[in-house]
């Protein structure tokens, strides 16, 4: 992340004229990418890089990490085009070369050559190519490679609505431990919103739940997307969210118009929620939640039906669709009908005298309601101290020799700049 922000054209003419050799085919392609500079700063240019000797022979390694920084840049630039070209010829150039050494780079290159089409709006022609490539790491068992493409594959499917398809190879494809946690939280995202869709809303609410806590604190993007998921998996699930799920920094602004919708599905007012999806219809369609919200509907008026029937024992069906705002009375004996067999009212309907009789409401201690809720607080506590104890890492031969006041500074130094370099890396993916 601080190197990026230092990338600019007479920095990377000069870093290409020191680490490659002048004529050579990669030199030669990736200067072609960089604009010209005025004469005078090129003379400068090329005053320090022959004050520099070129390397004798250049690595493969070094020549695609290159390619990533010029990437990066004409990304920076907003040269989707330009970038486009360059990562087709570097991921060629990458198909070519089978260096373990080469995995990270290589996982990152994925990640940039998937932006650039998405960007430039041709994603669809690269699907086969992932595909390849995707195949070709689990040959070479290049895991982080695994990992990076099929989020790739997955975010490609998901970009056109391919849901089913996008199941079939998460099914399919290899799974072991991850290695990234940025991937790892970009796959659980991924399925999430497939469980979401083939209505697993309990799958879904618990992967969309760990992503967002997994995920960096810098990513607030992902996190905000994160949540926008979540919170309409758990209004499907009947669940009305915490307030202070909206009220995280950094999110009030972006989750407001979810927040207004659990408003709407918590009162049951089928009106004020035909408005909120009205009046945020846009907003919800650049989420590709707008069909979800739709679901919805159905929540909304079990939620108004379930508050009549707690207020009065005994009630018109006329005076039901008057209160929840339905077309007819028709409509309100089906519903109220299907909400008795659901088991979403402890009701009867009197279909001679056109009235619904509720029936007491008894007390929820009695049932097994209680010891379902708390089974489950049991096993997500339990569930997250495994997640803590195999995340745990403990230093070589801890037990066998006792290192030195010197020897602790010194550790602790480096796990200090690892801890900074992580967190810059991490700011970095997202």
């Amino acid at each position: 992340m601080a190197l990026r922000r230092k990338l600019k054209a007479s920095v990377l003419s000069s870093f290409l004229s020191f680490a490659l050799t002048p004529g050579s085919e990669a030199f030669t392609r990736l200067s072609s990418y960089l604009p010209k500079e005025d004469e005078n700063e090129m003379e400068v240019d090329t005053a320090t890089s022959t004050a520099q000797p070129p390397a004798k022979h250049s690595l493969p390694e070094l020549e695609i990490y290159c390619y990533l920084l010029v990437l990066i840049f004409l990304i920076d630039q907003k040269k989707y085009d330009e970038a486009k070209a360059c990562s087709s010829a570097s991921i060629a150039r990458l198909k070519n070369l089978n260096r373990r050494t080469l995995d990270v780079l290589a996982a990152r290159l994925y990640l940039y050559y998937s932006l650039c089409y998405e960007l430039t709006g041709t994603l669809s022609e690269i699907r086969s190519n992932l595909l390849a490539l995707h195949r070709i790491a689990t040959l070479r068992h290049d895991e982080l490679g695994q990992e990076t493409l099929l989020n790739l594959l997955l975010r490609n499917y998901l970009h056109y609505n391919l849901y089913d398809q996008a199941e079939k190879l998460r099914s399919k494809a290899p799974r072991f431990e991850a290695h990234s946690n940025q991937q790892f939280c970009r796959y659980l995202f991924y399925l999430g919103k497939i469980r979401t869709i083939q209505l697993e809303y309990t799958d879904a609410k618990e992967c969309l739940l760990q992503a967002a806590r997994k995920a960096p604190v810098a990513a607030l993007g992902f996190r905000v997307q994160c949540n926008k998921w979540a919170i309409i998996v758990r209004l499907l699930l009947g669940e009305i969210p915490e307030r202070t799920v909206f009220m995280q920094k950094g999110m009030e602004k972006a989750l407001r118009p979810y927040f207004e919708l659990t408003n709407a599905v918590r009162i049951g007012d089928l009106e004020l929620f035909r408005s909120v999806a009205e009046k945020f219809s846009t907003t919800f369609s650049s989420d590709r939640t707008h069909n979800l919200i739709v679901r919805l509907r159905h929540n909304v008026i079990r939620t108004g039906l379930r508050n009549i029937s707690i207020s009065y024992s005994r009630i018109a069906l006329a005076d039901v669709a008057k209160k929840l705002r339905l077309d007819s009375v028709a409509d309100a004996e089906s519903i109220v009908a299907k909400a008795i067999r659901d088991g979403a009212i402890d009701a009867t309907l009197d279909h001679s005298n056109g009235c619904m009789l509720s029936k007491e409401t008894g007390d929820i201690y009695s049932t097994t309601e209680p010891q379902t809720a708390f089974n489950s607080r049991i096993a997500f506590c339990l569930n997250m101290h495994n997640e803590a104890v195999r995340a745990l890492r403990f230093p070589p031969n801890s037990h066998k020799e006792k290192e030195s006041a010197e020897k602790r500074r010194e550790r602790q130094q480096q796990e200090q700049e690892l801890a900074k370099h992580i967190a810059e890396e991490d700011d970095d993916e997202f």
